[in-house]
């Protein structure tokens, strides 16, 4: 972990906002998806990438929000190329149509930014019966990636430019159940915890960030996939918090707590700075490489979370997952 303010060897610190480590980055002729872009670090992630010349397109639960968010970011980036898109995470169907309606578009993809997620949530099922936060922080932008993978790696062969996938985990991954990922109780409701259930989330967007980036790099494929550690940030994930804990972490958060634009630091210099190009199988916090858990890098527990999830989005339903 980076102390509070101190530069690493990015010369980007905990401080350093998503302005400031994309500033001279020219970004027109890219196309970005944002998942959850319509609300916290996303929308930010999704301003500051139209200010760079990105056409960026927001994948929101949504739409009405989105199209808000879209009238207030071009409100302070006249000009700015943002398309709405709905998409829910939770739900493998809409997954599928996201991609599908994506594809008819005929847009090129350089960067996917797989942000959106829920946190802390009571036990509750998705629409194809799997945990929540298992479903919409992991498999949702497992089979989103899946999906828009031919797409992204087209792209990169005919603009002979390098494709950045970014998924969003968090310091969190290292509070997950104890074996890490519990592929026979992803459903046990009976021995379930909100926070390790999160944990256990943010550690497969590592794991999957770290498998997926060795296929790619095995395959000869420009595109480099990352994880990342955003900050703590008070923003509406906190909401299944009851308000006496969420007032508490607050006090004691506000110490060492980031702004938005500091949030969302991380995901933009992923996606737009040059330091990075090559970089891929890593996972970064403000800005700079970090030692994730160990559990995050194990290769055999990657491969194992890429099977298990291959075979529940090429299932109809997770039910007998229990």
């Amino acid at each position: 972990m980076w102390f509070w303010g101190r530069k690493g060897a990015s010369g980007f610190s905990s401080r350093s906002t998503a302005e400031e480590v994309t500033h001279g980055v020219e970004g027109a002729g890219l196309t970005a998806i944002v998942t959850g872009a319509s609300s916290g670090i996303g929308i930010e992630t999704a301003r500051v990438l139209a200010l760079r010349g990105v056409h960026v397109v927001m994948a929101v639960r949504n739409t009405a929000s989105g199209a808000k968010v879209k009238q207030d970011i071009l409100n302070q980036v006249p000009g700015a190329k943002l398309h709405v898109m709905e998409l829910d995470l939770s739900s493998m169907e809409s997954v599928r149509r996201f991609a599908a309606d994506y594809k008819s578009t005929r847009l090129p993809l350089n960067i996917l930014i797989n942000n959106a997620g829920v946190m802390a949530c009571p036990f509750m099922l998705s629409k194809d019966n799997i945990e929540l936060q298992f479903a919409t922080n992991h498999l949702g932008h497992f089979l989103l990636t899946k999906l828009l993978l031919d797409t992204m790696k087209n792209t990169s062969r005919e603009s002979k430019r390098e494709g950045r996938i970014v998924n969003l985990s968090s310091e969190a991954h290292r509070f997950s159940y104890p074996e890490g990922v519990r592929f026979d109780k992803i459903n046990d409701v009976s021995s379930y915890g909100s926070i390790p259930a999160y944990g256990q989330s943010k550690l497969c967007n590592v794991l999957h960030a770290n498998e997926l980036a060795r296929q790619l790099k095995e395959d000869g494929v420009n595109i480099t996939v990352n994880s990342l550690h955003p900050g703590a940030i008070m923003t509406s994930l906190w909401r299944y918090f009851n308000s006496y804990l969420a007032g508490a972490v607050s006090a004691v958060a506000r110490y060492f707590i980031k702004t938005v634009p500091q949030g969302a630091a991380t995901t933009c210099y992923l996606a737009l700075n040059p330091q990075v190009a090559g970089v891929t199988g890593e996972y970064f916090t403000d800005c700079n490489v970090a030692k994730p858990s160990s559990l995050a890098e194990d290769s055999e527990l990657a491969k194992k979370v890429w099977d298990f999830s291959t075979k529940l989005i090429d299932s109809d339903s997770g039910g007998s997952h229990s």
